[in-house]
């Protein structure tokens, strides 16, 4: 199969400039300059506000009794505008600022998206907040650490019924609460319609005005692992440049307004920044997908998808699995989400072979070409977006090339290169951390990652870099042979595909490496019990232990030393949980966070204690 398979997509980037600095450093960038891009996202709003005003800005089901969603409620372009500047009124009147914010625990919805614009028109910063810190923590410590953090001035929440425990437990009763939805007994809120009701002055036009460069838009707090998050600086620079940079980048965004199909979280970069302000830097649509990629809620974004065609469609490996799976039985799906979408994209995790192969399998069969898929590389810190793939013949684990105005320090370190970043797009710093914005930055001003990359090909610079793990997730065992774990990792995904959505490697200072793995939805079809069965019987039936010990035993004989030898293996029928930090909203493990909470299966599994625990024959 060649490149012209592919459904036809321009690459902005496809060359590089390398320099060497002292011994065991070089540069890299992108041999495209970066363009003039604006000073303040609020100007793309009212860009579109004046020339699309009838134009869809964003859309959501309406909520019917039950939970069920009906028909879509559209929001145009000029109503958020409108909407959005009675807000900027409320939030003057109130004096808020950066040092008293906007805190938004709920999820994605119109409110959100419209609060959020209030806030950037009146110089505000707003702090989308991970959900579960209000719904699924039992003590409220993260909560209450965002809240300590950056000391809010308001808190907006969708509705009373699932917020209110939150609120009344972690919230200062000084503190103004704006619900969409009920009120909450004992404590004063504000209605949601009673602050966009706020008629707008020129006040707001003065205080748009007032912002610039280096206004503070918003606090994107890590998804944390053993510490709690830390809340990263987002500034109007950060946002325009970065948008800049995907369109030259990505030409397709550049092409037509983009239709998002989109469920990702907007308390997380790749949802809030990413995606939230690529439909607002060119005048896009975005349907808000209220499914995600788990097995209650995966029926959502099939419908949605049955229904609305994206231009560019980006999601996880967990949401490409259940979409590429459905799609091979699915004509209405296939027909629809593949009539005009231009792009994949995904990001958190590494996608299984067998995933793309059935992705591109469908795609030739409704339409006859295959949609490409691509990837690269980024975090909170960058914007997100510093890398990108600049070719469709890309693999898993690929990275690319960075993207126009920033550049590269690849730093050797113990055998491995980190990547260090530079540039318009890179935050400053985190919000009241003064030590820990210090200790990520180096002595010429580059953020270290920690993230570790090779080339793709060493003989050809302008192919871009490959991930090759964390820094921090590498270790050492009792004999003090370093354990890879990026590579590694990889290794048994694809050796256990499609049955395996991640793993965590163990065994630091032990004699062995172990291996916990954090098992598909496939496995139920090959344990052939009722699809009913607990997943903990699913995964103790004899099909499963067998296939696995199968996995396991090829990647024995393959092993070229202990480092790469996994010599006992076990099945987590407990998934990872954003509460405890072992998992970000976007679906990507935190192996530290995993080996500190589940350090009883570890101790277990080295032990040879642990109930059905595999070793190589």
């Amino acid at each position: 199969m060649t490149a012209s398979i592919y459904r036809p997509l321009a690459f902005g980037v496809t060359r590089v400039q390398l320099r060497d600095g002292v011994p065991g450093v070089h540069y890299l960038q992108a041999e495209q300059a970066l363009q003039d891009y604006p000073q303040r996202m609020s100007e793309r709003l009212q860009h579109w506000a004046q020339n699309a005003p009838d134009r869809t800005f964003m859309a959501r089901r309406e909520k019917l009794a039950g939970g069920s969603r009906g028909d879509w409620i559209h929001v145009s372009y000029a109503q958020v505008w409108e909407r959005a500047r009675n807000i900027a009124q409320g939030l003057i009147n109130r004096g808020l600022s950066a040092q008293r914010p906007v805190v938004i625990l709920s999820e994605n919805d119109l409110e959100h998206a419209t609060l959020a614009m209030g806030c950037m028109l009146a110089g505000v910063p707003f702090v989308p907040t991970s959900p579960p810190y209000s719904l699924v923590s039992q003590d409220f410590e993260k909560l209450r650490h965002v809240l300590n953090t950056v000391l809010p001035g308001l808190v907006f929440a969708a509705d009373s019924a699932r917020y209110g425990r939150a609120i009344l437990a972690a919230v200062d009763a000084g503190i103004e609460v704006v619900l969409t939805t009920g009120t909450i007994e004992g404590r004063a809120t504000t209605s949601f319609a009673d602050l966009m009701a706020t008629p707008a002055t020129p006040e707001v036009d003065a205080a748009m005005a007032a912002t610039g460069p280096d206004t503070i838009v918003k606090f994107l707090f890590t998804s944390g692992s053993t510490k709690l998050p830390k809340a990263v600086i987002n500034t109007q620079r950060m946002w325009c440049a970065n948008q800049q940079q995907m369109a030259q980048s990505m030409p397709v965004l550049t092409l037509s307004p983009p239709v998002l199909v989109d469920w990702l979280p907007w308390n997380h970069t790749f949802g809030g920044n990413h995606n939230f302000g690529m439909v607002v830097y060119h005048g896009g649509t975005m349907f808000i997908d209220d499914g995600k990629p788990t097995p209650a809620l995966m029926a959502e974004t099939l419908r949605n998808l049955r229904e609305i065609a994206p231009t560019v469609y980006f999601n996880v490996p967990t949401g490409f699995e259940a979409i590429a799976i459905a799609m091979q039985d699915d004509a209405a799906l296939r027909q629809n989400f593949l009539s005009r979408v231009q792009m994949f994209f995904y990001a958190g995790a590494s996608l299984a072979q067998p995933v793309w192969d059935s992705l591109f399998a469908s795609a030739e069969e409704e339409i006859g070409e295959r949609i490409v898929m691509t990837s690269g590389l980024g975090m909170t810190e960058s914007g997100p977006f510093a890398l990108f793939v600049a070719s469709p013949n890309v693999r898993a684990g690929d990275l690319g090339v960075p993207t126009p105005g920033m550049e590269l320090k690849l730093v050797d370190m113990d055998g491995k290169t980190e990547v260090r970043y530079r540039g318009p797009n890179i935050t400053p710093g985190y919000w009241r951390a003064p030590q820990e914005t210090a200790k990520h930055f180096d002595e010429e001003g580059f953020f270290c990652s920690g993230d570790a990359v090779k080339w793709i090909d060493e003989t050809d610079v302008h192919q871009g870099l490959r991930f090759d793990g964390r820094i921090a997730e590498d270790f050492k065992l009792a004999t003090g042979t370093f354990v890879s774990v990026g590579p590694l990792r990889a290794r048994i995904i694809g050796a256990g595909a499609p049955y395996i959505q991640d793993v965590v490697l163990t065994g630091i200072n032990m004699k062995e490496v172990g291996a916990m793995v954090f098992p598909t939805q496939a496995v139920r079809a090959l344990s052939g019990l009722d699809a009913s069965a607990p997943l903990a019987d699913v995964l103790a039936s004899a099909p499963v232990l067998a296939k696995f010990q199968q996995v396991l035993d090829e990647l024995a004989a393959s092993a070229t030393g202990s480092a790469g030898r996994i010599a006992r293996l076990c099945l987590l029928s407990e998934p990872p949980t954003i509460d405890r930090g072992e998992i970000t909203d976007k679906g990507s493990i935190n192996q530290r966070a995993v080996l500190t909470h589940r350090d009883a299966t570890v101790q277990a599994l080295h032990e040879g204690t642990l109930a059905h625990f595999l070793q190589p024959h």
